[in-house]
C-alpha cells in the first residue's frame, strides 16, 4: 500500500482529495493529516476514519513517513511545505497554484530525488482533454484558440487571511482560477512565445486584479485570446480550438464531461467518458509511483501554465508584449508576479 498523508483541511481536501484517495484505496491508504489547527485536523481525522492527526508537517513526516503527501495548504507555504516533504523522501501532490513564483517552482523541482512533486491540473485528465491531444495532429494546423474563465467570486470570499495579496496568495484569478483552462489551452497548443496582457482591479478590495484580458502568440504560429473575471454573475469555463480542418470546443464550469464537448470532426469519437477530476489525475500520479517514474504534470509540464501567467503579470505591469524568453532569473516578475521582493 502507498502510505499517503493529507496536509491542509479545509475545502478542498473533504470535496476533492478524499474522494478520489477512496476511489484508490486498494493501492492508497491515508495515514495520517496535518494541520495548524489540531482540533480541526483531529475533526477530519475522525470523520475520514484517519488514524493520526497534528498541528506539524515535520511531525508528521517524522513519525509516520509517507510514501506521498497532499499538499492541500494556501499557496504561501506550498513551496516551503514540498521542498520539506521531498527532502523526507515523500512524493508531494500540490493544489493549484503550485507556488507564488517560478522561482519557487524552480527550487521544489531541483529537491526532487527520489521523489518527485506534482501540481493539480486535473482538467488535464478527463477523456475529452485526452481524446483532443490524441487527434489533434489530425484536424490539421491550430490556428485561433479562445480561452475563458468567467467566474464569480464575492466580497466575502476575500475575507479569508490569506487571499487578495500577492505574498500570501502568490496572485489573483489569473493563476488561481483560470490556470485550469490555461493548462489545457497549453497541454494542446504547446510553447507559447509572446504575450500581450491588460489587468485591471474593477470591484473586489484586493491588492492583484479581479480581470484580465491577454492575447498570447505560440511558437506555431496560432494565436489565443485569454479572458478571466471574478465578477461574472453566469459563471463558465470555455475552450475553443480552431484547427484548419476542424474546431472543437467545451463549455463547462468547474468539471466536465464528454457532454460537454463539441466538434465538426468525425473524428471526435471519445473512447470512454472519464470526468476531469482529481480522481482521475491521481489514478496517473499513482500509477507513476508504483513504476518509480515522472508522474504527468511535474518539471517542466507542472511549469507551464504557471510560466504563462507570470507573462501576463509581467506584460500587463509593463504595457508591452513580453516574451517567454524573457522570463530568466533577472527578470523581477521570475521571482514575484506583482514584480517585487517578497517581505516579512
Amino acid at each position: 500500500m502507498i502510505r499517503v498523508a493529507v496536509v491542509g483541511t479545509g475545502g478542498i481536501a473533504g470535496a476533492c482529495h478524499l474522494p478520489a484517495l477512496r476511489a484508490e484505496a486498494h493501492r492508497a491508504e491515508v495515514v495520517a493529516v496535518a494541520d495548524v489547527d489540531l482540533g480541526r485536523a483531529w475533526r477530519f481525522a475522525r470523520e475520514h476514519g484517519i488514524p493520526r492527526a497534528y498541528s506539524s508537517l515535520s511531525e508528521l513526516l517524522q513519525r509516520d513517513r509517507p510514501d506521498l503527501v497532499h499538499l492541500c495548504t494556501p499557496p504561501g507555504v506550498h513551496a516551503v511545505q514540498a521542498i520539506e516533504c521531498l527532502k523526507s523522501g515523500a512524493w508531494v501532490w500540490i493544489e493549484k497554484p503550485a507556488c507564488r513564483s517560478l522561482a519557487e517552482w524552480d527550487a521544489i523541482t531541483a529537491a526532487e530525488g527520489p521523489g518527485y512533486a506534482s501540481v493539480v491540473s486535473q482538467h488535464r485528465f478527463g477523456s475529452g482533454a485526452l481524446h483532443l491531444k490524441e487527434i489533434a495532429p489530425l484536424l490539421g494546423r491550430p490556428l485561433v484558440a479562445q480561452c475563458v474563465t468567467t467566474w464569480f467570486r464575492d466580497h466575502d470570499y476575500f475575507t479569508v487571511p490569506w487571499r487578495g495579496r500577492f505574498r500570501t496568495e502568490g496572485g489573483g484569478p489569473t493563476v488561481g482560477h483560470a490556470i485550469h483552462q490555461i493548462d489545457v489551452m497549453l497541454s494542446i497548443l504547446g510553447d507559447w512565445a509572446e504575450v500581450s496582457a491588460t489587468t485591471a482591479t474593477l470591484d473586489r478590495d484586493v491588492e492583484y486584479e479581479d480581470v484580465a484580458m491577454a492575447t498570447v502568440r505560440f511558437t506555431t504560429g496560432a494565436l489565443a485570446s485569454v479572458v478571466t473575471s471574478l465578477l461574472s454573475r453566469r459563471e463558465e469555463s470555455y475552450l475553443r480550438f480552431d484547427f484548419t480542418d476542424a474546431t472543437v470546443e467545451l463549455r463547462h464550469l468547474y468539471g466536465y464531461r464528454n457532454e460537454n464537448w463539441t466538434a465538426t470532426t468525425d473524428l471526435w469519437q471519445p473512447p470512454d467518458d472519464r470526468p476531469s477530476s482529481h480522481e482521475a489525475q491521481l489514478g496517473a500520479l499513482l500509477d507513476a509511483y508504483q513504476k518509480d517514474e515522472r508522474p504527468p504534470m511535474s518539471a517542466r509540464q507542472g511549469r507551464q501554465a504557471l510560466e504563462l501567467a507570470t507573462g501576463i503579470y509581467a506584460s500587463a505591469h509593463r504595457r508591452r508584449p513580453v516574451t517567454r524568453a524573457e522570463l530568466t532569473p533577472d527578470d523581477p516578475f521570475y521571482h514575484r508576479l506583482d514584480g517585487g521582493a517578497w517581505t516579512s
